[in-house]
Parts: C-alpha cells; sequence; structure tokens
C-alpha cells in the first residue's frame, strides 16, 4: 500500500494537466474580455453609419 502512496506522489502528470488548463482558462479569458471591449466601439460606430446612411436623400429632385 504505501509503493501505491508512494507512486502517487512522486507522479507529476496532473500538475501539467492543471498548469494547461488554468493557462487555457486565462488566454479565453483574456480573449472574452477583448471581444467585450471591441464589441462596444462597434456598435457605436454601426449606430453612427447607420444614421448617417438613412440620412442620406436617394433618388429625389428638386
Amino acid at each position: 500500500m504505501s509503493k501505491l502512496f508512494a507512486g502517487f506522489w512522486t507522479q507529476e502528470d496532473g500538475a501539467v494537466t492543471v498548469d494547461w488548463v488554468v493557462l487555457t482558462a486565462a488566454i479565453v479569458g483574456i480573449c472574452l474580455g477583448i471581444i467585450a471591449s471591441i464589441s462596444v466601439g462597434t456598435n457605436s460606430l454601426s449606430s453612427k453609419t447607420s444614421t448617417a446612411i438613412s440620412d442620406v436623400a436617394v433618388g429625389e429632385r428638386d
């Protein structure tokens, strides 16, 4: 039984897996933050573009 516990304590495969999971979660979190900050500016720009396009008179003659 002590050999089983000794083998368990010396294996590092699980620690590497945890490191990769944490690193991947951090990258995904950063990407979501970037997407959220870009979407605010994009929504504002699309609203201004929509207003500018709707104000253009097409095909009207004075």
